[in-house]
């Protein structure tokens, strides 16, 4: 079995990976430096280079392809970047370019999508459901995302856009989004706008964690509130996502991926909204924490 070499691309720093692939991948090699994103894009481009070379000595390996995860998408028409938060890469040509620069080719996806490939490959999928076909992964923190996996592969669709629930309308006499909509299920149920509501009925701000341990004590209508909003909410949200891809599974990554109404909750919300008489789709915990990116670029390559 030949290893695989993955790099996760984040705004503060790059991560390298070289394993074998398997259920239960075996590491061989893992490092990480600084992306330098202040620096600009020629920059961040040398720093994954010099990763990758710091891993060629590390391991005494050469990668014949790589798969990378970036904070934003590859568009499959223009192949320039786009919707990156990162954005000294938007417009940018990365892959041309980090195939000119490392001279091997090289597979990219965004995180969200990463997310997903690697809860289905080497985490929770493969522990509750590993025949599954199809797997939604989303990610619920600062923003909200999503990436789907069918037959162990990334879909990222024609536009590159596949998975993309987080600029779904949710209400369109909601706060307007830095995406040019109103009301987008970002600017409903991701972790800032959750403190905002909680701020807005209750006069006084909180985080997230305490408002979430709040409601779990029943010490704070408004907490009670604010979550029970929050599962009405998803359960509309994510709705739209099963009745077009019916998945076998959906794994809740992100910040709010912790908190336990999404999974207790959340399928009978969800029941409400789908085009039939029961939810039978699993919400499950993800298994792999920090590591399901730089995972899930390796397996771009697996």
């Amino acid at each position: 079995m030949e290893p695989i070499w993955g790099i996760d691309l984040g705004g503060t720093k790059v991560e390298g990976i070289v394993m074998f692939p398997g259920a239960k991948p075996e590491t061989i090699c893992r490092m990480r430096i600084p992306t330098g994103y202040e620096k600009g894009y020629e920059h961040m481009t040398a720093q994954i280079v010099k990763l990758v070379d710091m891993m060629r000595k590390e391991s005494g390996l050469n990668p014949a392809r790589i798969g990378m995860g970036t904070p934003g998408i590859l568009d499959p028409q223009t192949q320039t970047m786009k919707n990156c938060n990162s954005v000294c890469l938007n417009g940018q040509p990365l892959k041309k370019d980090m195939e000119q620069l490392l001279g091997i080719p090289v597979e990219i996806a965004n995180d969200a999508n990463c997310f997903a490939l690697a809860e289905t490959l080497y985490g929770i999928v493969q522990d509750v459901v590993p025949n599954a076909r199809v797997v939604y992964g989303l990610i619920m923190g600062t923003g909200v995302g999503g990436g789907v996996v069918i037959d162990n592969k990334v879909w990222s669709g024609k536009q590159g856009i596949a998975g993309e629930w987080g600029h779904n309308v949710l209400d369109e006499t909601g706060k307007e989004c830095y995406c040019g909509k109103r009301g987008c299920v970002e600017r409903i149920i991701s972790g800032p706008e959750l403190e905002s509501y909680y701020q807005k009925i209750s006069g006084h701000y909180l985080p997230l964690k305490q408002i979430v341990e709040l409601d779990t004590a029943g010490t704070d209508t408004y907490a009670t509130q604010t979550m029970n909003r929050l599962v009405t909410m998803f359960g509309k949200a994510i709705s739209t996502v099963v009745n077009i891809l019916d998945p076998d599974a959906i794994v809740i990554g992100g910040g709010l991926g912790n908190i336990d109404l999404l999974y207790t909750q959340g399928p009978q919300e969800l029941k409400k909204h789908i085009f039939n008489n029961r939810a039978e789709t699993l919400f499950l915990k993800p298994k792999l924490g920090d590591s399901a990116g730089v995972f899930g670029a390796a397996g771009l390559v697996g």
